[in-house]
C-alpha cells in the first residue's frame, strides 16, 4: 500500500512559479513510477508528467514541456513538480499518483494504483 499526500498548491500570477510536493508512505514507494495529473473545472483528468522509479526517465505532456520539472527523492519518499512560467490554463486540481508495475506507454494513462487527494493550483491573468 502507498498513501499519497500532495501539498504546495495555491494562487499565483501568470508567469509565476509553484512547487508541488507529494509525500508518500509505504515501503514500495521507491519501486513505483510516479505521475502528476491535473483536472480543470468541467474537464477530464489529464496527464501532466511522470517519472520512473529511478528518477532517470521523465515524461511530459506537450503543454508543460520546458516549464514543468518532475523529480523525486526516494530517501524522503517524496516526488515534486516544479512549475515555472505558469499560465491561466494551468489552473486545475493537481494529483500525484503511484504505479507499481508499468511500461513507458502506460505512464500517461490514468491506470495508476494509488492516488492522492489533490491540491488546487490557480493561476490568475
Amino acid at each position: 500500500q502507498v498513501q499519497l499526500v500532495e501539498s504546495g498548491g495555491g494562487l499565483v500570477q501568470a508567469g509565476g512559479s509553484l512547487r508541488l510536493s507529494c509525500a508518500a508512505s509505504g515501503r514500495t514507494f521507491s519501486r513505483c513510477a510516479m505521475g502528476w495529473f491535473r483536472q480543470a473545472p468541467g474537464k477530464e483528468r489529464e496527464f501532466a508528467a511522470a517519472l520512473d522509479w529511478s528518477g532517470g526517465y521523465a515524461y511530459y505532456t506537450d503543454s508543460v514541456k520546458g516549464r514543468f520539472t518532475i523529480s523525486r527523492d526516494n530517501a524522503k519518499n517524496t516526488v515534486y513538480l516544479q512549475m515555472n512560467s505558469l499560465k491561466p490554463e494551468d489552473t486545475a486540481v493537481y494529483y500525484c499518483a503511484a504505479k507499481a508495475t508499468y511500461s513507458r506507454s502506460s505512464l500517461e494513462t490514468l491506470n495508476y494504483d494509488y492516488w492522492g487527494q489533490g491540491t488546487q493550483v490557480t493561476v490568475s491573468s
